[in-house]
């Protein structure tokens, strides 16, 4: 319950803030480009924070970080909450998006090393649902907050649900089942640095490729500067005695197969998400109310189907249920390529609940299986990992879905711009499909990443060396 508390607070304060962002907008007479960076600025320090964040803990100790990230978080919310400048709020933030880190990065860690190795799928899928539920009550909390309240009422969520989940650590965690690297306890600051560095650039260049042009000067600066802190940080990495993410671990196959095959999954099956909505208000014509009542059975898919997956992977193995889930979901995926200006609104939302199903079904026994391919002092860091996968995933499929749809309304003759759906429904939906098929490949890609890999491996033992007598 501690660490569900703890990751609900993170989903649910995001989805909400960004219900909030108009109002913020309106209330410090800003633009929209501006008040962006209230969401932004949080991804940024939880992407390039979530690894050095999870190192950190397979150190100190995993129960340590994640309560200190509740309280990171809840401060944050705090400083938000009497924000008494847009900079200020941004700069707030920041602060929790550094908390977030900390909890999402534990998350997966913590509930790996809770569950035995036969529930370990059971426990991930409970986890999974968990998050889920923060992203369906989050918007709807918000708007009812902004419009009983104010938009502080938002931001300042985080402080008594960290609270409670502080309390709930204290009272029910138990420091002794969380295993520790004693072996070597120095911390890699030079590849926390190239780490952060490598990944903000990436978000970076990513996030205003399209908007600014991908042949700009700053954006290819951007990209550039990603390249190099990439390969010098997995150069450092190969050769420092105390690496902060052993890459011998990719050497195992189940690990090095199942991170690339949720990678490719979270490219492949999250820009839904973001480009349905366009459709649905500038092509279909429907209100924002609507949008949000048609997103909800996606959400509603991974809640339940994600503990039935992880639960059944536990008996029956994971390469079924990661091969299987991505084959529905390149199916749905596909299902919505089919989709016209005209198009009725079940096939829309048919597909949709497909491509979520699939995915829901994928994600448990895969990340059961990353984790278990690597020791229990590894867990933090491993977690954070997957993490990160998630986060770049999203990032860049957001990036080469609006990226398709652009290039094809300009080579149609209407401006290269989301903005202009309403304007050019035609040539946006026949952007749309084509980036649908693009991605729906890269589903089946995964899919064939998750054949190769074993029905079942033994779980990693850990050493008793590194095991501390009292870690809490």
């Amino acid at each position: 319950m501690a660490v569900e508390v703890g990751n609900i607070t993170s989903a649910l304060t995001h989805s909400a803030a960004i219900v909030a962002l108009p109002s913020v907008a309106l209330h410090y007479q800003t633009d929209l480009a501006t008040v962006q960076w209230i969401i932004l600025a949080e991804l940024l320090a939880t992407a390039a924070l979530m690894l050095p964040m999870g190192r950190l803990s397979d150190i100190i100790g995993r129960k340590q970080v994640f309560m200190a990230g509740l309280c990171t978080f809840g401060v944050g919310g705090l400083l938000a909450t009497t924000a008494t400048s847009i900079n200020t709020l941004i700069m707030a933030m920041l602060i929790q998006g550094t908390g977030a880190a900390m909890i999402q990065g534990m998350g997966m860690a913590l509930v790996a090393s809770l569950f035995p190795f036969s529930e370990r799928g059971k426990g991930l899928g409970a986890h999974m649902s968990s998050m889920g539920a923060g992203s369906i009550v989050g918007p709807a909390l918000g708007g009812l907050l902004i419009s009983a309240f104010h938009w502080r009422a938002v931001f300042f969520i985080p402080v008594p649900m960290a609270i409670l989940a502080i309390a709930a650590s204290i009272l029910i965690l138990d420091g002794s089942v969380f295993a520790r690297d004693t072996q070597r306890p120095k911390f890699d600051w030079l590849g926390a640095t190239l780490c952060a560095g490598a990944l903000v650039a990436l978000m970076l260049g990513l996030t205003y490729g399209y908007r600014i042009g991908w042949a700009s000067p700053l954006i290819l600066a951007t990209l550039i500067g990603f390249a190099v802190m990439a390969a010098s940080f997995i150069l450092w990495e190969l050769h420092t005695p105390s690496p902060m993410l052993d890459l011998r671990l990719f050497k195992r196959s189940v690990f090095s197969l199942g991170v690339s095959a949720g990678f490719l999954t979270f490219v492949g099956g999250s820009s839904v998400r973001f480009l349905m909505p366009f459709y649905l208000q500038g092509v279909l014509n429907l209100t924002p109310a609507w949008v949000g009542l048609i997103l909800v059975p996606n959400a509603l898919c991974t809640i339940f189907l994600g503990p039935i997956s992880g639960r059944l992977s536990d008996r029956y193995g994971w390469r079924t249920f990661t091969v299987a889930g991505l084959a529905i979901s390149a199916a749905g995926m596909f299902l919505l390529a089919a989709v016209t200006e005209n198009s009725s609104l079940w096939l829309v939302i048919g597909g949709m609940v497909v491509q979520s199903s699939g995915m829901a079904i994928f994600f448990s026994p895969n990340n059961s299986s990353v984790i278990s391919a690597a020791e229990n002092t590894r867990y933090g860091v491993v977690s954070a990992l997957v993490g990160v996968t998630r986060n770049s995933g999203n990032v860049i499929s957001i990036a080469v879905s609006t990226a398709i749809v652009t290039i094809t309304m300009a080579s149609m003759g209407y401006a290269a711009s989301l903005d202009a759906v309403a304007e050019a429904p035609h040539a946006f939906v026949s952007g749309m499909r084509r980036a649908y098929i693009v991605l729906g490949l890269l589903l089946v890609l995964g899919m064939v990443l998750s054949y190769k890999r074993s029905q079942r491996v033994e779980p990693v033992p850990t050493p008793a060396a590194e095991i501390p007598a009292n870690p809490s």
